[in-house]
C-alpha cells in the first residue's frame, strides 16, 4: 500500500516547516553526501550505536566484504572521525543512503507532516519531530544489542522522525480519507488503515530480524518512533485541538 495525497480540505495553515524539513534533507543529501559520494562525511556524521552507548569515537579501515549468496566482493567504507558523537543522533536524522531511500522518506513527509505540523502549530512541530527522532535513533541503539547485532554499523536516515509523524497522524486522523495505491489500484482508505498497515509491516519485519534475518533496514527506529508519536502528540497538540474543535474546524476524530 502506497499514499499518494489524503484529504487536506481542512488544513488551516501552510506546512512550513514540513516544506523546509524536506529541503533541507535534500540540501544535506546534495551539497554535503554528495549525492552519496562523500563516504567520508557519511561515515562521520551517521549514528553508530557502539559510539552512543560508550561516548567514544570509533574509526576504522575500509574493508572488502562477500556477499554469501551472490559472491560479490564490495567494499565497506570504515567509520571516520567524529567531533562529538552524540551530535550524530541529530545529524542522521537529515542524512539518507540514496535517492530512493530519500525519495520515499520525504514522499511520506509531504502526505502526512501538513496535518500534524496544522494540529500543533509550527514551534510545536519542529519539536516534536525532533524528539520523535531521537527516541526513535536510541530505540535502534537499543534493539541493536538487544538482538546482539553489530553495533560499529552506522545508521542514517529521518525515517524514526517520519514514524513519528506517522504515529501522531493516526492518533488525530485515524478517519481521514488517504488516496492509496494497492494492488495497482487506486482507492481511499482511512487514514487507521493506510497507516496501521504500515506499521503492521514494521513489527512483522522487526520479527523477521529476531528469526536473524537481516535487510539492513532500522526497524527498531521505525517502531520506535512510531510508538513515540502516540504516546507525544497529544501533549505537543494540547489546547490547539480545544482551540479548532471550539471553532468547529479541523478533524479531531
Amino acid at each position: 500500500m502506497f499514499p499518494l495525497r489524503d484529504d487536506n480540505r481542512d488544513r488551516r495553515t501552510k506546512p512550513f516547516v514540513t516544506w523546509s524539513l524536506i529541503v533541507l534533507n535534500v540540501l544535506v543529501f546534495v551539497l554535503l553526501q554528495g549525492i552519496g559520494r562523500n563516504e567520508r562525511f557519511t561515515m562521520a556524521w551517521a549514528t553508530v550505536p557502539a559510539e552512543i552507548v560508550t561516548g567514544k569515537d570509533l574509526t576504522t579501515a575500509t574493508h572488502v566484504e562477500v556477499d554469501r549468496e551472490t559472491g560479490q566482493r564490495y567494499e565497506v567504507p570504515g567509520l571516520q572521525p567524529t567531533p562529538i558523537v552524540y551530535l550524530t543522533l541529530l545529524m542522521a536524522m537529515f542524512m539518507h543512503g540514496g535517492i530512493a531511500h530519500l525519495a520515499g522518506n520525504m514522499w511520506f513527509l509531504h502526505i502526512f507532516g501538513d496535518n500534524v505540523e496544522d494540529d500543533m502549530g509550527h514551534g510545536r512541530y519542529v519539536g516534536f519531530y525532533l524528539l520523535t527522532g531521537l527516541l526513535a535513533s536510541l530505540a535502534h541503539v537499543a534493539t541493536t544489542y538487544l538482538l546482539r547485532a553489530d553495533p560499529t554499523i552506522p545508521s542514517l536516515g529521518a525515517s524514526g522522525a517520519i514514524s513519528g509523524v506517522l504515529g501522531g497522524y493516526l492518533v488525530l486522523h485515524p478517519r481521514r480519507r488517504v488516496t492509496v495505491l494497492m494492488f495497482r489500484t487506486v482507492t481511499e482508505v482511512p487514514g487507521i488503515v493506510a497507516v496501521g498497515m504500515w506499521f503492521a509491516f514494521q513489527i512483522i519485519s522487526g520479527l523477521g530480524m529476531l528469526g536473524g534475518q537481516s535487510t539492513g533496514v532500522a526497524y527498531g527506529a521505525h517502531i520506535g518512533g512510531f510508538v513515540a508519536g502516540l504516546a507525544l502528540v497529544k501533549l505537543f497538540a494540547m489546547g490547539r485541538r480545544e482551540q479548532h474543535a471550539a471553532q468547529g474546524v479541523g478533524d479531531w476524530r
